[in-house]
């Protein structure tokens, strides 16, 4: 087959992207993907290219295989583009078949990453979080407090959740897509409040800064995706170490040992934390203690959603 007689890719947008991974669906995968790394050597996950480009921004490729689908995740990431209501988030997702060499199916990047970072966080609470039916706050209301609010609703079954953001317009937003799903919301400006009642936290900012010192609850579960470099910070470092001694903590990946900017800028030796493999290998208990689960992203959470994506798209192509 050459390049005059290879069919057209399909490339599928944001939405048609979204309605190939659904919540608890893609969380399946996801744990489907770390039980496979246990087993087998076909899976492989290469550490990812970030190569800075302008001031502040980066170009990351992110490409990982399981021996039957290839992937490449090739975005940009560009932070100041969110004052100029633009996406800070914008590339490409592209799969090929292992054997031919036939590029499959391109997906919307900033989709998958979104979803499949919801995803391991509903993986984690389902997993960890002492009181996973609780009340959730979500700090930070851009794409992925929206993809965390579908995620919790839709794959914990919460049914309240508490929105704190510095955009006013961002968290009336949503807000109103938690209320359209049927959920009790409520926009806080009280931070120390909202902790001491929401078992459940998700801080997901731009991690310029420190948003959360305070996670009271003895049932507390806060998952923290914002910071994914060194410089980045969403959590105040006595909170991290206050997790370290009195609860647990867990990371995404053994990545997170260069990665977590939360746990980096706490003096925490991250590289001796366990990750979330282990946790799905050991099939460990459900937490009784506050448990920090740190996100940093990994190229294999994106290979788990792609290997859905593909499944899904064949099945609704024509016989």
């Amino acid at each position: 087959m050459n390049a005059q007689t290879q069919p057209s890719t399909a490339s599928l947008d944001a939405r048609a992207t979204a309605a190939l991974l659904p919540w608890s669906a893609l969380a399946d995968e996801i744990e489907a993907l770390l039980r496979q790394l246990q087993n087998s050597c076909s899976v492989s996950v290469p550490p990812r290219i970030v190569m800075p480009t302008a001031a502040g921004n980066c170009l990351f490729c992110m490409p990982a295989t399981d021996g039957q689908v290839v992937m490449t995740k090739l975005i940009s990431f560009t932070p100041g583009n969110a004052r100029m209501g633009r996406p800070t988030i914008q590339g490409d997702i592209v799969v090929f078949d292992a054997a031919t060499g036939v590029r499959q199916l391109i997906l919307d990047g900033p989709t998958v990453t979104a979803r499949r970072t919801a995803a391991v966080s509903l993986l984690a609470a389902r997993r960890l979080a002492p009181r996973p039916q609780g009340a959730l706050l979500i700090v930070g209301a851009g794409v992925q407090g929206s993809a965390h609010l579908q995620a919790f609703a839709q794959g914990l079954g919460t049914q309240e959740v508490w929105i704190h953001s510095r955009s006013a317009s961002s968290a009336q937003r949503l807000a109103d897509e938690a209320r359209d799903l049927g959920l009790h919301a409520r926009i806080t400006d009280d931070l120390e409040e909202a902790a001491r009642h929401c078992p459940l936290i998700v801080t997901c900012t731009p991690a310029q800064a420190v948003v959360l010192h305070e996670a009271a609850r003895p049932d507390a579960f806060v998952c923290a995706v914002g910071a994914f470099t060194p410089q980045m910070v969403e959590l105040d470092p006595e909170l991290c170490r206050r997790f370290l001694h009195q609860g647990q903590i867990v990371v995404d990946t053994a990545d997170a040992a260069h990665e977590a900017g939360d746990l980096l800028q706490a003096g925490i030796e991250v590289d001796t934390l366990p990750t979330l493999a282990a946790v799905v290998h050991q099939d460990w208990s459900r937490s009784t203690k506050p448990v920090l689960f740190k996100s940093c992203g990994w190229g294999g959470w994106d290979l788990a959603a792609t290997r859905l994506a593909l499944r899904q798209h064949l099945l609704r192509q024509p016989t």
